[in-house]
């Protein structure tokens, strides 16, 4: 078994990763404020389930791959960028009738997500952000993989994971309470809007990066 130290190092960056803003943290604050605290705790698993998944990949030499062959890591980021700008789409486009509904009195009723589509719509999210990407082929050059044996990498992957279901949880828990679902209920278009700006800006970031490089 390694030391200890070596895993220490490595959930303390996974820590300030999932804690940090990006998408996986606007999309699981964002669905447990739309659609309730148990679609914020799938959006939750789907996180930790995608780092796990990062963790190992970056164990095995997977991402090194994106590093070594460009053509790879650019069909990932045409991905990435195609999915943020469908999320920054679908976001705007329920900003819209939500805020249309507003003006007319309408009530505004919260959104329809299952814990397994919120879950997997995370997991989709983790693994085709170039963010999540930069940070485990950086852990890569920290943690000591060659001398890393099979219950080593169990443990950083698993210990990887718990860190970001207990962070994500606790948005979920605390975005899905009275006082923020009551707030979604009166002006849930605005949430949505936040969320779509965000993503636009990500995919129009990432087009912009494969167009002009």
């Amino acid at each position: 078994m390694l030391p200890l130290s070596n895993f220490l190092l490595v959930w303390s960056i996974v820590a300030l990763n999932t804690t940090t803003p990006g998408p996986n943290v606007v999309n699981t604050i964002a669905t447990a404020m739309s659609a309730g605290r148990r679609a914020g705790l799938g959006a939750a698993m789907g996180v930790a389930i995608g780092v796990a998944l990062w963790c190992l990949a970056s164990s095995l030499g997977f991402a090194a791959i994106f590093s070594a062959y460009p053509l790879a890591e650019r069909i990932m980021a045409v991905v990435a960028a195609a999915l943020m700008s469908w999320l920054a789409l679908r976001a705007l486009r329920f900003a819209w009738r939500n805020y249309r509904e507003a003006q007319r009195g309408l009530p505004q009723a919260p959104a329809v997500l299952s814990y397994g589509a919120a879950l997997v719509r995370a997991v989709m999210i983790s693994a085709t952000n170039p963010k999540v990407l930069t940070t485990w082929l950086s852990i890569a050059t920290l943690f000591p993989v060659a001398r890393a044996g099979a219950a080593d990498v169990a443990l950083l992957a698993g210990v990887s994971a718990l860190i970001g279901l207990f962070f994500h949880s606790t948005y979920a828990t605390l975005f899905s309470t009275g006082p923020m679902v009551r707030f979604y209920l009166r002006a849930g278009w605005v949430i949505y809007l936040i969320s779509g700006v965000f993503f636009a800006v990500l995919a129009a970031g990432m087009i912009s990066r494969l167009v002009w490089g």
